[in-house]
């Protein structure tokens, strides 16, 4: 199986679309066209649906996409690996954005210190969007919400956080939780505590950015629960009522996190340089 044509169909099945995957990879639409039928008539399968906004995957397609990626993959990890058998040349570095707001910064800059021909990137979403992102191969190490359930994840480093209640300073918190955009590791887990905590259920408003939502508990809309090294960070300490819980009541530490089937050449020394 041509591990190029994999690499052409996993870009298709990312992009539902032929057009679009063709300008993510480069090519000419009808190259992609080609290599998309090319495959599918040495499997002997229909690989994607046409649809009206571009194609969608087939019961047959569904079942290769996770072996596509994974091949695809581990023939980029096996051409880094020929090109230079020592050093770690590149590391796509995903985030929770809590992480991002606190110690991302830092991290990069002594990773750029002390690998300066290495080449960084970073990529910034929810805890359950990077743990897919993790486990897709489209990241190589993660800062995550907690500690990871997946079978395939190690972890190799780990920040214990301080999770608190946040309210209005010098007035009663309405009913409100204002928390992260869906798949934060803190909107369960807020909700929840807050359900058992005061038999009352919350309303759920949701945000894209950690300083909107400590304003809004400051202005007396709501209350969160969040790490306190954001509301450190962004220099909310005196202006909220803060209530810290105990780690048996909430223990969601930070977690430096890679596959275990494809861990950086730079692992040990990602096992010292965070906290």
């Amino acid at each position: 199986m041509d591990s190029n044509l994999l690499k052409v169909f996993v870009e298709v099945a990312k992009a539902k679309s032929i057009s679009k995957a063709a300008l993510e990879l480069d090519f000419a639409q009808s190259n992609v066209t080609s290599r998309i039928q090319q495959l599918e008539k040495s499997l002997g399968y229909k690989l994607f649906h046409r649809v009206p906004k571009g194609v969608m995957l087939t019961r047959e397609g569904e079942r290769l996409y996770s072996h596509a990626v994974e091949i695809v993959k581990k023939v980029e990890i096996a051409s880094l690996d020929m090109k230079n058998m020592v050093n770690q040349e590149q590391l796509i570095v995903g985030s929770t954005e809590s992480n991002a707001v606190t110690r991302i910064v830092p991290f990069l800059l002594k990773l750029h210190k002390d690998y300066p021909k290495m080449q960084l990137e970073l990529i910034t979403n929810t805890t359950k969007d990077i743990i897919k992102m993790l486990l897709d191969y489209q990241v190589d190490i993660a800062f995550i919400s907690g500690v990871p359930k997946e079978e395939e994840l190690m972890v190799l480093n780990k920040v214990d956080e301080t999770i608190v209640l946040v309210e209005p300073k010098n007035e009663k918190s309405n009913n409100v939780f204002l928390c992260f955009k869906k798949g934060c590791a803190y909107n369960d887990f807020g909700a929840n505590y807050l359900m058992n905590t005061t038999q009352t259920e919350h309303k759920r408003l949701e945000f894209g950015s950690y300083e909107t939502i400590l304003g809004c508990v400051k202005a007396g809309m709501g209350k969160s629960l969040l790490p306190l090294s954001i509301i450190e960070k962004l220099k909310y300490t005196d202006d909220l009522k803060i209530t810290h819980l105990s780690e048996e009541i909430a223990y969601l530490p930070t977690c430096l996190v890679c596959r275990k089937d494809n861990m950086p050449k730079i692992s040990e020394y990602l096992k010292t340089i965070v906290g």
